[in-house]
């Protein structure tokens, strides 16, 4: 039989080292599953960033989406604008990806850790239950263990002290022989009683042996197996996690690849011969341009006319080209009532204006209109004035077509009506016909309107024998009248065409050869246009400064006479002091005509 004490110090050493594995086992579980509530808030962090990601990229692509104007369709002709455009759509794609990751992110990573998370919780409680309730019964058998040594231990005391009396009573002759064999059965039934508690603390202690047995070696490493399964479980399940991260990620790859590939293409189809050549049908005007300037010889006392052509020098007996009528002094073009004493300006200030000149003047019409041309598109230069009339006819020819095919479509669909009057009524049909007969009438009208116009500027426009028969001299023809239908005699102030009738001018023969001289803009300037007569006064309510030919500068407040009204171009013609003249802006001034003169009113 082992040594009550030896057992006792022996168990008492295993029962800690095997309580300290148990709380290190559950601070080791508890930290794991921290773990995992960390990594799912990374994720979860990962997602959010990517949304947000998204979300600004589709903003900036939307940021610098071509807003839905007519400069939209101007934009798109060139290439590198539409590559932009390619690369904004590419880039709206590419941003779909990363919406696709958080998603991908948020269904296979967070939503599977969470529940995975629960079920983790449930399952280490249940373990750690069924071990606090193996170590309390194996504690509470160490405790009955305890008892039962205790109790042997007192009875076996009892027995000696028992025994010894008895031996004592026996040894003394003065005590009675009753009192001996009271003694004696005293003793027998304290050794009994020790003996009885003896094999009950031998019993129990082989119980308790068996059951520590069984708690150390079958209970406790059943419970830890669990433990240690889980905890496998716990961290294959985020390496599968953190593999699906990467995996995420790498599945939008071939996408991502194809946005990329498309911007890079958008990038190689970039053209700029085909842009530059874009540029130049986009501007191109129509205009001819200016010839060469004379020489200026101050050396002499010489007077600057005006000649037919821009190359030809002073001639006896050069034409000279008079209006035919009241005919209009354009801007650009020099104003010839000029006082003798008035300085002539130097060939570099002439230069200088000319280089720095703008060839249309519709800016500040267009920001009073609000940007919008008339129907003609006469504020337009010849070429793209053609163009643009020859893009508005061809729209209205495919409404036409497609109002034709509409109307082609409901005439069969009246005949099925006809042939088999249960499928619908023939006569529901002729509103919507004469609707669209009405319309495609309308449209045609419209076409004719246009084609006129283009007509009228495809007549204008100098043809390339035009073009080397101006680069020539002209000869000098003797009482001949001539019909000018050149483009710039007509130009209005904005640079646009005006619709008025009588633009010619005659050619007459001059008796006093003077030198003559080409202006850069016209071919003909009206040098000898007869006084116009003053139909009213007006004052000048903004500061204007004229620096194109044709204008003439006004200071705030000033007094100037009307000598001519606005044609409806925005432009009135006014006279200061008897000898300078020139257009100012209708509406920087207030304008009083008299009362016998045309149309006479009172306007700003």
């Amino acid at each position: 039989m082992k040594n009550p004490d030896m057992v006792e110090e022996t168990m008492g050493k295993c029962w800690s080292a095997t309580k300290d594995q148990f709380d290190n086992l559950e601070k080791h579980t508890q930290w794991g599953i921290e773990f995992v509530e960390k990594y799912t808030k990374f994720v979860k962090e990962r997602s959010e960033i990517e949304t947000s990601y998204a979300k600004q990229i589709r903003n900036l692509s939307k940021k610098y989406q071509p807003k839905k104007n007519s400069r939209e369709d101007e934009e798109s002709k060139y290439s590198f604008c539409r590559a932009f455009l390619t690369t904004l759509n590419e880039l709206n794609d590419y941003a779909g990806q990363h919406e696709v990751i958080a998603e991908n992110l948020t269904s296979q990573i967070i939503t599977e850790l969470s529940r995975y998370l629960q079920d983790i919780k449930t399952e280490r409680k249940m373990h750690f239950h069924d071990g606090r309730k193996a170590q309390q019964h194996i504690e509470s058998s160490w405790k009955q263990l305890e008892a039962c040594k205790r109790r042997f231990e007192r009875d076996c005391k009892e027995a000696d002290r028992a025994q010894q009396y008895f031996e004592k009573m026996d040894a003394d002759i003065n005590v009675t022989k009753a009192d001996v064999e009271k003694a004696r059965q005293q003793a027998q039934m304290r050794h009994q009683m020790a003996s009885d508690s003896k094999g009950d603390y031998s019993s129990y202690l082989q119980k308790f042996n068996q059951e520590q047995n069984d708690h150390y070696y079958t209970i406790i490493p059943n419970i830890f197996q669990k433990l240690q399964d889980m905890e496998e479980k716990r961290i294959e399940r985020i390496g599968v996690c953190m593999k699906t991260f990467a995996d995420v990620d790498r599945q939008v790859l071939p996408i991502v690849g194809k946005c990329l590939d498309g911007m890079t293409k958008a990038a190689e189809c970039i053209e700029p011969k085909d842009d530059s050549k874009q540029v130049v049908e986009s501007y191109k005007s129509g205009f001819e341009p200016p010839g060469e300037v004379e020489f200026e010889d101050y050396g002499q006392a010489m007077k600057r006319t005006a000649s037919d052509t821009s190359l030809t020098n002073s001639k006896e007996g050069k034409e000279k080209p008079v209006s035919k009528t009241k005919g209009k002094l354009w801007p650009f073009i020099k104003n010839k009532n000029k006082s003798p004493n008035q300085h002539k300006e130097p060939l570099s200030h002439r230069l200088n204006d000319f280089m720095a000149s703008k060839p249309k003047m519709h800016c500040l019409r267009s920001l009073r209109r609000g940007g919008s041309g008339p129907e003609d598109f006469s504020h337009l230069p010849p070429e793209q004035r053609r163009k643009k009339l020859q893009g508005k006819i061809d729209d209205l020819n495919k409404d036409i077509q497609k109002d034709m095919d509409q109307r082609d479509a409901l005439t069969k669909m009246k005949d099925v009506y006809v042939k088999n009057p249960q499928m619908g009524d023939p006569a529901s049909v002729d509103p919507r016909l004469l609707e669209i007969g009405q319309n495609i009438e309308k449209l045609q009208l419209e076409v004719q309107k246009f084609e006129g116009w283009l007509a009228e500027v495809e007549e204008r426009m100098p043809s390339k024998s035009d073009t080397q028969r101006r680069s020539g001299i002209f000869e000098t023809q003797n009482n001949t009248t001539v019909s000018n239908n050149c483009a710039q005699d007509r130009e209005s102030p904005d640079g646009s065409y005006t619709e008025e009738p009588n633009s010619e001018t005659q050619v007459k023969v001059n008796t006093h050869p003077v030198p003559t001289s080409s202006t850069p803009e016209f071919d003909d300037e009206f040098d000898d246009e007869e006084t116009l007569p003053t139909i009213g006064t007006c004052k000048a309510l903004y500061p204007f400064e004229g620096h194109n030919e044709g204008t003439i500068s006004v200071a705030e407040g000033e007094l100037l006479y009307v000598i001519e009204e606005d044609k409806g171009d925005g432009w009135t013609r006014v006279r200061r002091n008897g000898e300078e003249e020139g257009y100012v802006p209708t509406s920087y001034v207030e304008v009083f005509l008299e009362t016998n003169a045309k149309g006479a009113m009172t306007y700003i």
